[in-house]
């Protein structure tokens, strides 16, 4: 899996990025890495970075976020210590940047730092089974609003096809479809797949380089899905 001292994740809301971001970060970790994960979504009060502070801290990964992410207060600011990222070239810096163009907004500020070093990988975490990216060609528009926003263009995709508690290796594996598409359409290829870590079991030796996943606490406290579609071609 390539690996570039930047890696930022970005994509339509409820896509699954900050988890994901998470993992990266955790997986870095593991592979002997120094990092820091910044929570840039300034949008999204649910899901947040800090929801795994505790996990983070206990691996050695610095978590950089919103002084008041996790409280009532709505104040969408970003500390100054997420500069440190851009500017500490010994870190492997992991972003979670906001849902769709507004979302991405909080990343103008670091874009130059970033383009200028030119060591970052900014991928699009797609999951065809989410409303407003059920085809490659809105998957396909959402990534360059966001591009747009946030002034970095995407470099690879992230394939987290899932149907949270409902999921299964045959939804994943339904979505390779849609991904290369995707992949056509924008020129950028399927970077890695990601899939809860039971889910990943049964893909191995299936599909290349996968990410097995722990998920946050608060996706247990989601409302379970009602009849999820069956596994099938995503589009066409």
């Amino acid at each position: 899996m390539d690996i570039k001292r930047v890696t930022l994740f970005a994509g339509h809301y409820g896509s699954g990025k900050t988890n994901i971001a998470v993992n990266f970060a955790l997986y870095l970790r593991k592979l002997g890495k120094k990092v820091a994960i910044a929570d840039l979504d300034i949008v999204n009060p649910y899901f947040r970075t800090k929801d795994s502070a505790r996990e983070l801290a206990e691996a050695g990964v610095d978590l950089i976020s919103p002084q008041f992410a996790n409280s009532n207060v709505d104040l969408p600011a970003l500390p100054a210590e997420a500069y440190r990222l851009v500017e500490d070239r010994s870190l492997y810096a992991v972003m979670d940047i906001g849902g769709d163009d507004r979302g991405a907004y909080a990343l103008g500020r670091y874009a130059p730092f970033i383009r200028e070093e030119n060591d970052f990988q900014m991928a699009f975490v797609a999951n065809p089974y989410r409303p407003l990216t059920r085809t490659p060609e809105e998957a396909l528009e959402v990534m360059r609003e966001i591009e747009a926003a946030g002034g970095l263009p995407f470099t690879a995709i992230v394939n987290n096809a899932n149907l949270a508690h409902e999921t299964t290796a045959d939804h994943v594996l339904a979505a390779r479809d849609y991904m290369a598409e995707l992949s056509r359409l924008s020129g950028l290829p399927v970077w890695m797949t990601t899939a809860e870590e039971t889910v990943a079991a049964e893909l191995q030796g299936k599909v290349e380089n996968l990410l097995p996943m722990s998920l946050q606490a608060k996706y247990f406290d989601l409302p379970e899905q009602k009849g999820p579609p069956k596994a099938r071609p995503l589009f066409g």
